[in-house]
């Protein structure tokens, strides 16, 4: 018998074919909605591999439920939708989509920097709404990237691409990791900080660090207090690790000039989100790897993993 290979979003044909050689592939049939979590607990009794996105919430109660379960394939770099340590007890393999989206990611980072600091959708929205009607000396006029100073909280890959990135800036880099990278203050040209003294310093800060128990709510009222009034924070990493509440209190009481985000702590976000209701934060759909180029790459690793797996080879890109 073939192993049950379930897909929990739509796939385009040209990826899925290929895995039906060797496995029994059933996939959500819709692209317009992710599979339900409800649809998940019915389908996941009888898979044995699973390939997952982030919105899939992967919980211990869910993972005990599945008795043929060896492998799950994460379509994403970060696994927090995912109980890691019931995955284990279970002996459940996890896998992700590691290293290949670090320039995807490290562009839309700096492409958000960059779209808050020159206040590019008030801009584009005062030109389509028909307020534009007048040059004023202030309208519009937004804050300088090319030589600020850009604080990085967490420099992994995505930190060291935008570092790089920061270079053709004329920026002063500073950055804050939970260990010190020596070798790549030497490459990057950029110097270490205790996390007060980054968000002291820091024009702009671009939040780049993993979601775990010790970074989950890094960024709250008294972080917050800490920047600059001129100051914009940037969170391409995951919801939950900058405070949304003290965020927008911050922002709604100019506390900080502007904010952008990538994420949120509950995803898909509503549009009612009290973020969404201030011209001074700018959002994204969690987009942050999302190039054709990249996505086709990061399916491409998933289908190594799975192959792997089958064919009873070491798996690669393993978490766990």
């Amino acid at each position: 018998m073939k192993p049950v290979l379930w897909i929990t979003c739509k796939l385009p044909e040209e990826v899925v074919a290929p895995l039906k050689e060797w496995a029994d592939v059933r996939q959500w049939p819709t692209i317009e909605k992710n599979m339900p979590h409800m649809r998940l607990q019915e389908v996941i009794k009888e898979a044995t591999i699973i390939w997952t996105i982030m919105g899939d919430q992967m919980d211990r109660e869910l993972l005990a439920s599945a008795p043929n379960l060896k492998l799950i394939c994460n379509l994403a770099v970060g696994y927090n939708n995912i109980d890691l340590v019931a995955a284990k007890e279970l002996g459940i393999a996890v896998t992700n989509t590691p290293g290949v989206l670090t320039d995807t990611t490290a562009d839309l980072a700096f492409t958000l920097m960059l779209t808050t600091a020159r206040r590019i959708v008030e801009a584009s929205d005062e030109l389509r709404s028909g307020q534009w009607t007048y040059w004023g000396v202030n309208q519009l006029a937004g804050m300088d990237v090319f030589g600020a100073t850009l604080g990085i909280i967490g420099m992994g890959r995505i930190g060291e691409a935008v570092a790089q990135r920061a270079k053709g800036f004329d920026m002063d880099v500073i950055y804050h990791n939970r260990n010190r990278r020596m070798e790549a203050e030497e490459q990057y040209g950029v110097s270490y900080r205790q996390l007060d003294h980054l968000l002291s310093e820091a024009d702009f800060i671009i939040v780049l660090t993993p979601l775990t128990a010790e970074t989950k709510g890094l960024i709250g009222s008294r972080e917050l207090a800490l920047m600059k009034s001129t100051a914009t924070i940037i969170n391409v990493a995951r919801g939950g690790i900058v405070q949304e509440d003290a965020l927008y209190e911050a922002l709604l009481n100019n506390d900080i000039w502007a904010a952008s985000s990538d994420v949120f702590e509950q995803e898909p976000v509503s549009v009612k989100h009290p973020l969404l209701t201030l011209k001074n934060f700018v959002a994204t759909p969690h987009i942050g790897s999302a190039t054709l180029r990249t996505r086709k790459k990061m399916m491409e690793m998933n289908i190594q993993s799975m192959t792997s797996f089958y064919k009873g080879e070491p798996i690669e890109h393993r978490i766990i």
